[in-house]
């Protein structure tokens, strides 16, 4: 468990900035395409997983500090 702690610790130290800039850049993309009824798919994606593993970060910094 302590492992699993200190990976996520260094993805949301380190790679926070880079996460929220591929959520933005691809939230921005998917609204563009959308108003142009165009595809969505590869943007949806790429949004999920940089939310999944920015939340998952966050999460587990903060059972990081309870222990």
């Amino acid at each position: 468990m302590e492992s699993l702690i200190i990976i996520f610790f260094n993805i949301g130290f380190l790679f926070m900035p880079i996460l929220c800039i591929i959520f933005c850049l691809n939230l921005v993309s998917i609204i563009k395409k959308v108003k142009n009824n165009e595809n969505t798919k590869k943007n949806t994606i790429w949004l999920t997983i940089s939310f999944t593993l920015i939340m998952w970060s966050i999460a587990m910094i903060g059972v990081a500090g309870t222990y």
